[in-house]
């Protein structure tokens, strides 16, 4: 969007630094015509900002058109305030998903600049307490991650109704309805701000909403009101202590009112155990 020129410099100027990959870059402007575009790269332009998953899919979708099908097996998703802080990341995060073959995605560690402060929410599964540790994950963190080009193909990329939010938990949930998994790469460090997610103005309402609409789409109805309660209650919870509450209730009435809009496909509750053998059953 144009709003961050020294990221979005220091963002490209990493990936091109990397070594041992053939890369073909695509830099999307959602909403704008992208300022900062590194030599032979593609471009979109999108008239409109039509929200961070639609805007991945648009770069997805053009880099599909550009290259044959044998150029490109893996799609690397960078969000312009991300950096690779080594020029042997993506591929060591190659050599991973090999290493790997049942999983669909391959999460790096994401740290601020400082390479070991670890958010508790940017470890992709519940017990956070160490966040170098690697493993089996079944959400994702969706601005630094590796994925399966021919995976993201067949399941039809990220759900763009999401606008914001939650869009790596609907494909996690897909991928894993679909019989892959995904792998946490502890060892490999990306560095972005340590900053708060409620800095996006859309955060309570769109949060609160998109909870609804993945349980909506993805979930065996009987769990849909048991993951629903429980977010509710941490939402609510959460909202009380920071701050949000109004916009989350207005989220949370969106997103019920809007939940037929959406193409149910329930996981299986084949699916719904493998989850829970991994440490996340779906109704958290």
């Amino acid at each position: 969007m144009n709003d961050r020129p020294e990221q979005e410099r220091a963002a490209q100027a990493t990936l091109m630094a990397q070594q041992g990959v053939d890369l073909w870059i695509c830099v999307v402007g959602n909403g704008c015509v992208p300022d900062i575009v590194p030599a032979g790269a593609l471009t979109v332009t999108l008239e409109t900002n039509i929200g961070i998953p639609g805007g991945r899919n648009a770069g997805a979708r053009a880099l599909s058109e550009a290259s044959r099908p044998d150029q490109g097996s893996y799609l690397f998703f960078l969000d312009n305030d991300a950096v690779l802080p080594t020029d042997d990341v993506l591929a060591r995060l190659v050599a991973e998903a090999d290493q790997h073959p049942e999983a669909a995605y391959v999460q790096p560690r994401l740290t601020g600049p400082d390479d070991v402060t670890t958010p508790r929410r940017w470890v992709p599964r519940l017990r956070a307490g160490d966040p170098g540790r690697p493993g089996t994950i079944t959400t994702m963190t969706e601005g630094v991650v590796l994925v399966r080009r021919d995976v993201f193909d067949a399941l039809g990329g990220w759900e763009a109704s999401l606008f914001l939010y939650h869009e790596g938990l609907d494909l996690a949930y897909r991928s894993w309805a679909a019989g892959w998994t995904g792998w946490y790469a502890a060892g490999l460090r990306m560095h972005h701000p340590v900053t708060s997610p409620t800095r996006h103005a859309l955060f309570h309402r769109l949060a609160a909403r998109n909870r609804i609409t993945v349980a909506y789409r993805n979930l065996p109805r009987p769990l849909i009101p048991l993951y629903l309660a429980n977010w509710t209650a941490i939402t609510l919870a959460r909202s009380l202590r920071h701050g949000g509450t109004r916009e989350s209730v207005r989220g949370m009435r969106e997103g019920w009112a809007l939940r037929h809009a959406q193409t149910r496909r329930p996981m299986s509750w084949q699916t719904v155990w493998r989850l829970t053998a991994a440490g996340r059953p779906p109704i958290i």
